[in-house]
């Protein structure tokens, strides 16, 4: 099967799982799950390649027991993020700016997580970036454990073997199969739909912020200052 590659050959699902195996999707869903460099990976359009790919016969290993594997990557990843979080702390988001790590994925999961609170960790698994910081955003602000382990594992739950088995289902319809490059960039752009509705709220908000402070600024009823002109005719008066 020839999928579309969504950026470099080397990111195109259907070539890794083709060079790796299940073993290959298992590491990266866990590595974007919860590590810094984990966050260009293909984590959604992976896993709806691998659901296909073992409806197909491809993949010849049992659908649920790929579903249980991916979930459990999946919620081992994010602890994993959220113990590096409570390790590193606030130095984080002190820290520099490098070709792997952008100060500004750091503070975008911030504003998530405020936003959210714990449902963050369930949302942020269908936002490419936000989910791979999320987790560490929760442990450099010592999130309660007992509340972040609940909801890592709801959140891997859904999306790991949500995404999976969309893929399978879908998979057996004949008209995916056979526009699976199409199906594949449509996953992709489904799952940037957060950030820019997140993005399109934020530029409304900062410019109602920005027209709120310019009303403020105007001249009070009765208290402003007369202009330079009216001066004059006031004083001939």
């Amino acid at each position: 099967m020839n999928t579309l590659a969504l950026g470099p050959s080397w990111l195109d699902p259907d070539h890794l799982i083709g060079q790796f195996g299940l073993f290959g999707v298992l590491v990266i869903v866990f590595a974007e799950s919860g590590l810094l460099i984990g966050f260009f990976l293909p984590g959604d359009s992976l896993l709806f390649t691998t659901g296909l790919l073992v409806t197909t016969d491809k993949l010849h290993t049992p659908l649920w027991l790929v579903c249980v594997l991916v979930a459990l990557a999946a919620i081992i990843g994010d602890q994993v993020g959220y113990l590096f979080g409570r390790k590193v702390g606030p130095s984080l988001f002190k820290r520099p700016d490098s070709r792997l790590f952008k100060q500004e994925n750091v503070e975008k999961a911030h504003e998530f997580f405020e936003k959210y609170g714990p449902k963050s960790l369930i949302l942020a698994r269908f936002v490419p970036v936000v989910r791979t910081f999320t987790p560490i955003i929760a442990g450099v602000s010592r999130m309660n454990y007992r509340s972040f382990i609940t909801f890592n594992i709801i959140g891997g739950v859904l999306w790991g073997v949500g995404v999976t088995l969309l893929g399978a289902g879908l998979g057996q319809i004949e008209f995916v199969r056979k526009n699976i490059e199409a199906m594949l960039v449509l996953i992709v752009l489904i799952s940037v739909v957060p950030i820019a509705i997140e993005f399109l709220r934020a530029r409304s908000k900062a410019k109602k912020e920005a027209a709120a402070q310019d009303e403020g600024r105007g001249p009070i009823a009765g208290g402003g200052s007369p202009a330079p002109g009216q001066r004059g005719r006031h004083a001939k008066r």
